[in-house]
């Protein structure tokens, strides 16, 4: 069960979206990550942000934590990719930005789920 809802976790912090420019610029995480990891080995230097580091960080320490179970490195990758996808809540809110709101309900969502429920 545990390994499930990480994995989901996982899957989730790749489907967040973001809209910018009146609507001109769209992409899901998931492709931002490519350009961001293409760019790692390119250029580390440009990608050294810690909105970018953090939910990174937290998503390898998910990873890892399907092979190798620790709550506390699954609550600390939760936190991770969990303060990207509470910014991109709170944007999406002041934006009225529908599809991004929707984008963040399941990472967060599961977040609690597996803080409440998954010992």
């Amino acid at each position: 069960m545990r390994r499930i809802i990480i994995s989901a976790l996982i899957f989730s912090s790749m489907i967040g979206y973001l809209e910018w420019g009146n609507g001109a610029m769209r992409r899901f995480l998931f492709q931002i990550e490519a350009e961001i990891l293409n760019k790692l080995f390119q250029d580390p230097v440009s990608v050294l942000h810690p909105f970018i580091v953090l939910p990174l960080f937290g998503q390898i320490l998910l990873t890892y934590s399907l092979f190798r179970y620790n709550r506390k490195i699954v609550i600390i990758g939760i936190i991770g990719v969990g303060i990207l996808f509470l910014l991109l809540l709170f944007i999406g809110i002041i934006s009225k930005n529908i599809p991004g709101i929707i984008s963040t309900l399941p990472y967060i969502s599961l977040s609690v789920y597996y803080l409440l429920k998954v010992k």
